[in-house]
């Protein structure tokens, strides 16, 4: 579809079902206001809780392994989820396990850009090993999480990530997530160099201020002490205040990307607020500012949809970064006052934008900007950046890109991927980049440093970038099972399992070196993004799933529903004859996903 359009779902000659065709319906009903509509109970949990304090601070040392219901859902916005391991709720109960569940913490680090050194992700790893489940994780959003890390240790484990200089409030809750940005490492490249410090400043321009994170968990319990240098910055006030988010924070989660035409690494398209750098003589002159994306979907409520973000209006570029902190606090604000309160499943941007139209939404974004906006420039998304394998950087040095499946970092008797990367961070100390496909980029790295790397890797059995194939290279999941709550499916334990067989497949068609991004998730709500990939799978009930195809890995187009209730045996096997089509119908030049989205599912055997 054209980046400049005002739908999410594309629309061709050949009729397609549309699984969001909902989206028509529910933008032409206008949303209750919040006055009309009692709010919430997370709105209320967050007003009475003094700024995110609540009574967490007591409940740390209560001797419970969980936190009440409101507690656990303002501990989202320190960077926390409390969840338990499915796999053993049978044998919890059968031990008279309280609750019949083995509670533990997921924490996640905000890490913008994903730009962090070798000692920051080091401390991660012995965290993971240390203080977790043995294993650390790259998220979808260039971040870092820990899982099974226990409620005795979620103070040390936090206060350990703030003491390399990295945070985790923000990292979860109504507030803005990580920003996230084409991470390549191109050195005396004005492009990348100014994304990446726009990302830097929106991060911390958009960042809360409470200081109830530093008194939770940088200071003493019982001498008020500061045990970390960072307290020193959110000591405790007597008073607090929030400019930006007041009491009550956001109505629901609120996701920023930059990225440019020719890599969109930093998915704007999927994001609540996009800045899409807009570029002539190898600059940026400024950015098209794309608002209402979002990926989550409830199948229960027909009123939910994924979306793509549209182009709203252009702003220039400055030195200082005015315009685009300015035009996204404004966008927030409108979102504050004017997100939906009631209903959290509808709570997100891309609802307000859709219940009022796009043009009333940019005319109330120029009232709290003070100015008028100027129209989106006409451009689109040419390609995305995997930036795997070996990049010269531009100043003598380079970048190597590691292959990580579905960002898990561990040792088995496989491979031994965390020691690997804990021999590379003390022996190298590059500096790290996380990707947006949970990928890891090793830079700054001499000649000779080249075949320590890849050395390194080689002895711990770790797999280079140039053995991954096409397939599994593009390939990304969820968590899901066991731990997170919400997945009716596996994502993470199954896709391996799935690509294996696909590798063969394609292999067998003459395909095996086709691109195309193969997205799963556990659930509906999209945390890896499968609603605009190539082929995504999502978990729809236990062992069965739906395909979606049409999307591209570009990230600019939605896909559709193939079929649904597939069983997971069935999923290659499934796709197998649409492979086989595709390699004896495509046009000249055409890729997997145009191909699908020519024919439509009427075109596509049955």
């Amino acid at each position: 579809m054209s980046a400049s359009s005002d739908q999410p779902q594309p629309t061709t000659s050949k009729a397609k079902p549309n699984p969001l065709d909902q989206l028509k319906k529910a933008a032409a009903k206008p949303a209750a206001s919040n006055k009309e509509a009692k709010p919430s109970k997370a709105e209320g949990v967050k007003l009475a809780s003094n700024y995110l304090r609540g009574t967490i601070a007591e409940e740390l040392v209560n001797g419970e392994p969980n936190f009440s219901s409101d507690n656990a859902m303002l501990l989202k916005h320190h960077g926390s989820y409390e969840q338990d391991n499915r796999d053993l709720r049978a044998q919890a109960k059968a031990e008279g396990v309280p609750g019949g569940k083995y509670f533990s913490f997921m924490i996640r680090t905000a890490i913008p850009g994903g730009k962090l050194s070798s000692g920051q992700l080091l401390e991660h790893l012995d965290l993971g090993t240390e203080l977790g489940d043995g294993t650390l994780r790259i998220t979808t959003r260039q971040g870092l999480q820990l899982h099974g890390v226990l409620k005795g240790n979620l103070k040390q484990a936090i206060r350990r990530i703030n003491d390399v200089q990295l945070t985790t409030l923000a990292a979860c809750g109504d507030v803005r997530r990580n920003l996230m940005c084409s991470p390549a490492p191109y050195k005396n490249d004005p492009v990348y160099d100014k994304m990446q410090l726009l990302a830097d400043k929106l991060a911390a321009e958009l960042k809360p201020k409470t200081s109830a994170y530093a008194e939770i968990w940088l200071t003493d319990q019982e001498t008020g002490e500061k045990t970390n240098v960072a307290a020193a910055n959110g000591a405790k006030k007597a008073e607090d205040t929030e400019p930006l988010y007041g009491k009550a924070y956001l109505p629901r989660k609120f996701k920023l990307g930059v990225a440019l035409p020719g890599d969109n690494s930093g998915e704007v398209y999927a994001q609540d607020v996009g800045f899409l750098a807009v570029c002539e003589d190898f600059d940026i002159v400024g950015y098209n500012v794309l608002v209402g994306g979002g990926m989550g979907v409830t199948p229960s409520a027909a009123k939910t949809y994924a979306a793509v973000a549209m182009p709203m209006a252009f702003i220039p570029v400055a030195d200082d970064n005015t315009p685009a902190i300015d035009v996204a606090k404004a966008i927030l604000k409108v979102q504050r006052d004017f997100g939906n309160r009631s209903d959290r499943k509808t709570a997100r941007l891309k609802y307000t934008v859709r219940n009022w139209g796009l043009e009333k939404f940019k005319k109330k974004v120029e009232e709290y900007l003070g100015a008028d906006l100027e129209e989106p420039r006409p451009i689109e998304i040419q390609d995305y950046n995997d930036t795997l394998g070996w990049h010269e950087q531009g100043d003598g040095r380079y970048f190597y890109g590691l292959f990580v499946e579905n960002g898990r970092v561990k040792d088995n008797e496989h491979q031994q991927l965390m020691s690997a990367l804990r021999e590379v961070c003390t022996t190298v100390a590059p500096t790290i980049r996380l990707t947006a496909h949970q990928n890891i980029l090793f830079c700054d790295l001499t000649e000779e440093d080249r075949e320590l790397v890849e050395g390194t890797l080689v002895h711990h059995n770790v797999k280079l970038t140039e053995e991954i194939s096409a397939a599994r290279r593009w390939s990304m999941a969820c968590p899901a099972l066991p731990m997170c709550g919400l997945a009716v499916t596996e994502s993470e334990r199954m896709l391996p399992s799935i690509i294996d067989e696909m590798e063969k497949q394609l292999a067998d068609l003459g395909l095996e070196d086709e691109v195309f991004a193969t997205r799963m998730t556990g659930c509906p709500n999209g945390c890896a993004r499968p609603y605009n990939s190539d082929i995504g799978l999502v978990g729809k009930t236990k062992g069965k799933y739906t395909i979606f195809l049409g999307g591209r890995r570009h990230g600019d187009r939605l896909n559709w529903i193939y079929k649904d209730l597939v069983p997971e045996a069935e999923v290659v096997s499934t796709l197998v004859p649409i492979f086989r089509q595709f390699r004896d119908t495509r046009q000249p030049g055409e890729t997997f996903s145009d191909f699908c989205e020519r024919v439509g599912k009427e075109g596509l055997p049955a």
